[in-house]
């Protein structure tokens, strides 16, 4: 259970006096997530998730609720943050930093179905589109600096060959996004996996989980969702899945030849860095809590996939 602040009807009843979203009728701890304790509230006129912040940088919150503030207002299907009657979404609860969402229907997509990818898609080419104009600024925490500095705290749980491997790699990514043009820039989900959607059959439900947002290239965040969303098993890319997302975010937001050029690289970059965050949390920096941290060997497979067989080639934004 992901419940690291248990909380009693009788705070959170407090809690909700100061919004207008009606009075507590239950309340339910919600299992999985790695972060933040989060509740289901339902109340006897809405249903609610109850999000306190365990750990990670609290200033920075601000940041995703005028994100989630942004982009429910361009009607995009995120949980905007419930605003209290003085108009403030962030409030402290049990000492914690707490928000409260509109709970989103659906379940997460395990084996997402070509329906759900090219949704996914287009929601994405969606987000892109009007996140270029948000004017908040966070840095991706993520990006090539962040890999560069951090690589060789885990080099000595490596085996030669990963050592090389990882080594070589952040150096080819210097290269190529050293002499690279700008990319187009937006704000960035920054974690967007399966399970960081919720989906009604084919009909995209919601995106979650923004905290990782940050603002960056925008092509960072579309390697991600392939890297999850296209991969199989050993890691090679199903070019239904793979061609079904870009086709649907390219009528959206055709990619630029500056983005085309570099996305082979990105692709391998984005799985390095999942690889990388996996490793630091099993040998350097485990979690607060007590809870199995996810295998750095997923990324591990798909890295080498992408250096085997490459990338898929990207479909033209007129194939859509």
């Amino acid at each position: 259970m992901a419940v690291f602040t248990p909380l009693s009807d009788a705070q959170v009843a407090e809690f909700l006096r100061r919004f207008d979203v009606g009075e507590l009728v239950s309340l339910t701890g919600v299992a999985g997530g790695t972060e933040n304790s989060t509740f289901f509230v339902t109340t006897d006129r809405h249903e609610l998730v109850l999000t306190l912040f365990e750990q990670g940088e609290h200033e920075e919150l601000p940041f995703f609720v005028e994100l989630l503030d942004y982009l429910d207002e361009h009607r995009l299907p995120v949980p905007g943050p419930v605003h209290d009657r003085e108009g403030i979404a962030l409030h402290s609860l049990a000492g914690k930093p707490s928000l409260l969402f509109p709970r989103l229907p659906g379940r997460h997509p395990m084996s997402p179905n070509l329906a759900q990818c090219r949704a996914l898609g287009d929601a994405l080419g969606r987000m892109h589109t009007v996140s270029q104009h948000f004017p908040g600024h966070r840095p991706n925490p993520r990006d090539l600096n962040w890999l560069t500095a951090m690589h060789h705290r885990v080099l000595g749980y490596l085996s030669p060959e990963d050592q090389t491997l990882m080594k070589d790699e952040v150096e080819i990514y210097q290269g190529v996004f050293g002499d690279a043009p700008e990319l187009p820039h937006g704000a960035l989900h920054g974690d967007l996996f399966r399970d960081n959607t919720l989906f009604e059959g084919d009909r995209l439900g919601g995106i979650i989980d923004f905290y990782n947002g940050c603002t960056g290239d925008l092509l960072f965040d579309l390697a991600i969702v392939i890297n999850d969303w296209a991969s199989g098993p050993d890691g090679r890319l199903d070019r239904a899945r793979h061609d079904a997302i870009i086709s649907a975010y390219q009528a959206r937001r055709p990619l630029t030849a500056a983005e085309r050029e570099v996305w082979p690289t990105m692709l391998r970059m984005t799985a390095l860095r999942y690889w990388l965050s996996r490793l630091l949390v099993v040998y350097v920096d485990p979690p607060a809590h007590d809870l199995t941290p996810h295998d750095p060997a997923q990324f591990h497979t798909i890295l080498t996939a992408r250096l085997n067989h490459g990338a898929l080639p990207l479909p033209e934004a007129s194939d859509t």
